[in-house]
């Protein structure tokens, strides 16, 4: 006779042999001694818990005939009938199995609709059992829908899945469920002891320990790693062949981890991984045996005493327990499960295996900063002597202790840079607070030339100075670092410090065309086209007293003076009309903006469009024949066919023998490059104006924990 696998020859023939499933047992028991029985069953739940087992036994209660022929539906089947013994041996023509893996379609549903049109042959009832019923088609489903619901009195529908979650709610809703659960680690141990004494084979209890957390809760894994176990150590079972054929880390190297971890020493834990990569040992296992370890020092943390004390790791996990305190337990414990998942991302397994580990040592423990710090912090030393300061300390930062009262004003301060580091961060506690004067909100590192703004708007001394407005008190509040001072605490160089809070970015830089100011020396030349003044748009923000001031006439007088970039959207389309001299010379910023303008009246689309906004307008030359150069970075924008689209379209708005050649090179000012910068400026003024509002700055002081969402503000 062939061999019999265990978990064929030891699977449960009746309730009373099932394990581990008694709440499912209590169930099929009482409804069968009282006859109370459902017409469709389904039993959930992973691989190898028994929802086959449970079928079978079921099918047997209810068509058994008894030892004599004279029984009836019991709860005890006698397994020595015909029905018992047929369909333990899978030939009884009244229990029909369909693995709905291999059979789901349509096709084999009708079929089985169609033989339950028939009465039993020789038994009591007829049993379908569909096993993974997940699987089957939408359609199968539909069509068993009818009979499910209300089969014949002589038909019982058993259906067993994995995956419940993928089962028709329509199909759930007309069975009777059963959920069986994975086994616990201690109910495999148990089975498994009685199995091979009755197999009469060798065996230790590590080796026992070992399969039982294996089969992680599934019974016939259990069974089928016993088997391979029997078969790799020649008959018997011994800790260290079962341990080898596993791949499983031994206690004692995730043990010595552990302490290695819990004393701060990194140069024993780097040893342990280079220890575990000669030995071959899996770097996920060496997690998975940590986690079980660190799982039981904080049952023995929290709840002293808890743990199995025939568990011969059990001493150990206690012991651990108290070198290391319960919140770094819990911390490695989690890194130690989220790191499994990361070995795969890693490029090495032992490497990944090494960063996982460290990363406790990163934090800081009970007793201060993490063991690495002091040499950070001494490393850098020198370069804190030498002068040399990193990037983030350019940023200011807010006084450590708040300002309880009001600091006298200051008759003359002297006048600083626009943009100046530390010197801003280290007054800004002792300026008075006055009314400041405004500061342009684009551009905040530029400051204006002298013959656009009169000098005495150009110092700090013209906003300290007025009589009528006298220095607040500002309130005792906790200190924040890293937030920005309200706007009613503002000193005269917040021009200067505003420009520093801002993270850095190109757009912190002037634009091309912003190099020469046409009020800088002699008057701009006057550009040949008109532009329609566009009508009053909205308020970008709202404004909130306190936070921004009307400027005066002379920097009013200077802004008009000073060209904006015009947004096509914002914009009404300009009116272009023919160069005052064929002669003249346009500066770049002229030719960029004529260039903005004529696109604005350009009937144009898709990437013609995309070619006139991407472009430069570096030279136009105006005769009978004009010769208009652009500069296009992108070579895709350069095809000629765009080109000529772009020409024919610039012919018809500017001169009918308009010639257009178009150069490579990046383009300095360009309309898109002008609607960006624009939308930039908008964007950090409707930020500016949110972050001096006094309602949004008394909010963060009062809540510390508060904070702006970053991109949470929108200009109109």
């Amino acid at each position: 006779m062939s061999y019999v696998v265990l978990a064929r020859k030891y699977r449960p023939r009746s309730f009373d042999q099932m394990v581990g499933q008694s709440h499912v047992v209590q169930a099929l028991t009482n409804a069968l001694q009282q006859q109370r029985l459902h017409h469709a069953y389904l039993f959930t739940g992973t691989r190898g818990v028994g929802k086959t087992t449970v079928s079978r036994i079921l099918a047997k209660s209810l068509n058994c005939t008894g030892a004599d022929g004279t029984g009836g539906i019991t709860a005890h089947p006698c397994g020595v009938c015909t029905a018992c013994t047929e369909i333990d041996a899978d030939r009884y023509i009244d229990y029909v199995e369909l693995d709905a893996a291999s059979n789901r379609s349509i096709d084999e549903i009708r079929d089985l609709i169609e033989r339950a049109a028939y009465k039993p042959s020789v038994g009591r009832f007829k049993v379908f059992m569909i096993d993974e019923a997940h699987q089957l088609t939408r359609d199968a489903f539909n069509a068993l829908l009818k009979t499910l619901e209300e089969p014949p009195e002589y038909l019982k529908f058993v259906l067993a899945t994995t995956d419940p979650d993928k089962m028709l709610p329509t199909v759930l809703s007309r069975c009777l469920q059963f959920n069986l659960r994975p086994m616990a680690p201690e109910t495999v141990h148990e089975h498994l002891l009685n199995v091979l004494q009755q197999e009469q084979v060798a065996f230790d209890a590590p080796s026992l320990r070992l399969l039982s957390r294996a089969a992680r809760g599934s019974m016939r894994d259990a069974l089928s790693l016993t088997d391979q176990a029997i078969a790799y150590g020649g008959g018997t079972l011994a800790e260290e062949t079962v341990r080898a054929m596993l791949g499983s880390v031994d206690r004692g190297h995730a043990a010595a981890l552990v302490r290695a971890l819990a004393q701060r020493d990194g140069a024993t834990v780097l040893a342990g991984v280079q220890g575990l990569r000669e030995r071959g040992l899996s770097a996920a296992a060496t997690l998975e045996e940590m986690a079980t370890l660190l799982q039981q020092m904080a049952v023995a943390q929290m709840v002293p005493g808890a743990l199995d004390d025939t568990d011969p790791d059990t001493g150990g996990a206690v012991e651990l327990a108290g070198l290391m305190p319960p919140d770094e337990t819990q911390l490695l414990y989690s890194i130690a499960l989220h790191g499994r998942a990361e070995l795969s991302l890693a490029p090495d397994e032992y490497a990944g295996l090494t960063m996982v580990l460290l990363r406790l040592l990163a934090f800081p423990s009970g007793g201060g900063a993490p063991q690495a710090r002091p040499k950070l912090e001494a490393a850098r030393a020198p370069a804190a002597a030498s002068g040399v300061a990193s990037a983030p300390a350019v940023r200011p930062v807010a006084p450590a202790a708040p300002v309880a009262a009001p600091v006298a004003p200051v008759a003359a301060p002297r006048p600083a840079p626009a943009v100046q580091a530390a010197p801003v961060a280290a007054s800004a506690p002792a300026v008075p607070v006055a009314a400041a004067a405004p500061a342009m909100p684009a551009r905040p590192a530029r400051a204006e030339p002298p013959a656009a703004v009169p000098p005495q708007a150009s110092t700090p001394a013209a906003s300290v100075a007025a009589p009528a407005v006298r220095a607040q008190p500002v309130p005792a509040a906790p200190a924040r670092p890293q937030r920005p001072m309200p706007a009613a605490a503002a000193s005269p160089a917040r021009a200067a410090s505003s420009a520093l809070q801002e993270p850095p970015s190109w757009h912190d830089e002037a634009p091309p065309w912003d190099d020469e100011p046409p009020w800088q020396g002699a008057a701009a030349p006057e550009p040949d086209f008109d532009i329609v003044p566009p009508a009053p748009a909205p308020a970008q923000a709202r404004p909130v007293a306190g936070s921004a001031q009307i400027p005066g006439p002379q920097v009013q007088q200077s802004r008009q003076t000073q060209p904006q970039p015009q947004a096509p959207a914002a914009a009404p389309a300009p009116r272009v009309r023919p160069a005052a001299d064929e002669g003249d010379e346009l500066s770049p910023t002229a030719l960029g903006e004529r260039w903005v303008a004529v696109v604005q009246q350009l009937k144009i689309v898709a990437l013609v469009r995309e070619l006139a906004m991407q472009s430069e307008l570096i030279a136009a030359e105006e005769a009978d024949a004009p010769l208009w150069r652009l500069r296009v970075e992108r070579e895709s924008l350069r095809n000629p066919a765009l080109c000529e689209k772009l020409q024919a379209a610039l012919r018809e708005l500017v001169h009918p023998a308009l010639r257009l050649e178009v150069e490579a090179g990046k383009a300095q000012d360009s309309p898109a490059l002008r609607e960006a910068h624009e939308r930039d400026r908008r964007q950090r003024q409707a930020e500016r104006i949110i972050h001096d509002d006094p309602l949004v700055q008394q909010l963060l002081q009062r809540y510390p924990t508060a904070r702006i969402v970053p991109g949470s503000i929108k200009p109109n």
